[in-house]
């Protein structure tokens, strides 16, 4: 080898150790503590870029890379703009702590960030569907759901077939971690309904009519329950490997003379059977709660709650399976439950009523399917939303540093 190709090879050597050497001594700490009794597990890590402003500015948001503070191994990590404003607001990972541990974690960046991160074949996703009238639907490797638009009302309206009329959530129940949404509604639109039949991937055997299926609202007043139409304008913020995340707009609807205007944000992360909801909502006067409701179907069902840790649940048969579905928020926000049933048709449900704080109320709400294989009894469901509300109450704890 000449002198100067040794020369040449020497120079580039030099350039790649510097190089690597930048990406990990630029590179902040973050240390996640988990100050519960329990394992958490696929819980979902937030970066907010402020903590790591030097990375972003040497290597863009897009370019940052989380590592395994044991292993250096690169996790699977999802840039997000929360604000949909087009910069990234945080960089988001999943963590599985032990019970009372900490683990550490490396964030460094990368020009070639993207060959680097490993690529996950588990992911969150969410769209709108024209092709079924207008849907609106969601889902992760464990849950799927559907909600409805304003052509499927003004179908209901014009006394057409094919509308749906209801502000209510529907459940698709799904048996496997890859995406189905695509696939069922593309069979759907060969053979109509489809996805109504179980072709081993799961179903949507849930009805929502005129019900709140799993986690509607409405203001219950005088034993009325007033609520929304179908949302009439949607914003998919984010899908990816880690959370979807979405808004819903809904016309100003009446809540016994009063008007209420509602915007609906929701998420979901990888992992999770329950949905995020966000709710914003504004009135003319003051309302005496917010109710989130879970339909009751035919009342065959068993109802269980425990008001003081946020945690309530409907566990029924469906079909040759059973089906729990459940609600979980800050106790501080519930003032009552209610076993509500009735004769009248997609009227009876349970009810959780909340108080918002600032016009704002957040909960979680969704389903397990004993078909799934994740939850084989009730007390398999009832434990997964107790742990659910202790983790909401007492979250991991995350520290930065360099």
């Amino acid at each position: 080898m000449s002198k100067k190709i040794r020369n040449w090879v020497g120079i580039c050597f030099a350039v790649a150790v510097i190089a690597a050497c930048q990406q990990h001594d630029s590179a902040a700490t973050v240390t996640v503590k988990n100050h519960l009794d329990m394992p958490c597990t696929a819980e979902t890590i937030s970066i907010p870029v402020q903590k790591i402003g030097a990375l972003v500015q040497a290597f863009g948001a897009e370019n940052i890379l989380i590592r395994d503070g044991a292993t250096d191994s690169v996790l699977v990590s999802q840039a997000l703009d929360a604000d949909a404003d087009g910069t990234v607001d945080e960089i988001l990972f999943q963590a599985d702590i032990a019970a009372n541990a900490e683990k550490a974690y490396r964030v460094t960046g990368a020009a070639d960030a993207a060959a680097q991160r490993p690529q996950s074949d588990r992911t969150t996703y969410s769209r709108f569907v024209p092709e079924r009238t207008d849907d609106y639907t969601w889902e992760n490797d464990r849950v799927a759901f559907r909600t409805y638009g304003p052509v499927a009302q003004q179908l209901v309206e014009q006394g057409k077939p094919g509308g749906t009329l209801t502000s209510g959530i529907d459940a698709w129940l799904k048996r496997v971690p890859y995406p189905i949404i695509n696939k069922w509604y593309k069979g759907n639109q060969e053979e109509s309904g489809y996805y109504h039949i179980d072709h081993g991937e799961g179903y949507d055997p849930y009805h929502v009519g005129k019900s709140r299926g799993i986690g509607g609202i409405g203001v219950l007043e005088d034993d009325s329950l007033h609520v929304s139409k179908n949302f009439t304008g949607y914003k998919t913020i984010a899908e990816g490997p880690i959370r979807t995340v979405f808004e819903l707009t809904y016309a100003p609807w009446q809540a016994n003379g009063r008007t209420i205007t509602e915007t609906k944000r929701i998420s979901l992360d990888l992992g999770s059977n329950l949905s995020c909801f966000e709710e914003h909502l504004q009135s003319e006067g003051p309302v005496p709660d917010y109710t989130v409701g879970i339909t009751l179907h035919d009342k065959k069902g068993e109802v269980s709650a425990n008001p003081a840790q946020g945690w309530f649940r409907y566990w029924e048969p469906m079909d040759s399976a059973m089906l729990g579905t459940g609600i979980v928020l800050a106790p501080a926000d519930v003032q009552a439950y209610n076993d509500h049933r009735v004769d009248a048709q997609d009227q009876s449900h349970l009810y959780v009523l909340t108080k918002p704080r600032d016009g704002k109320l957040t909960y979680y709400a969704g389903f397990g399917w004993s078909k799934s294989g994740q939850f084989g009894t009730k007390e398999e469901w009832d434990a997964y939303l107790a742990d659910f509300a202790r983790r909401l109450a007492s979250p991991l704890e995350v520290t930065f540093g360099k």
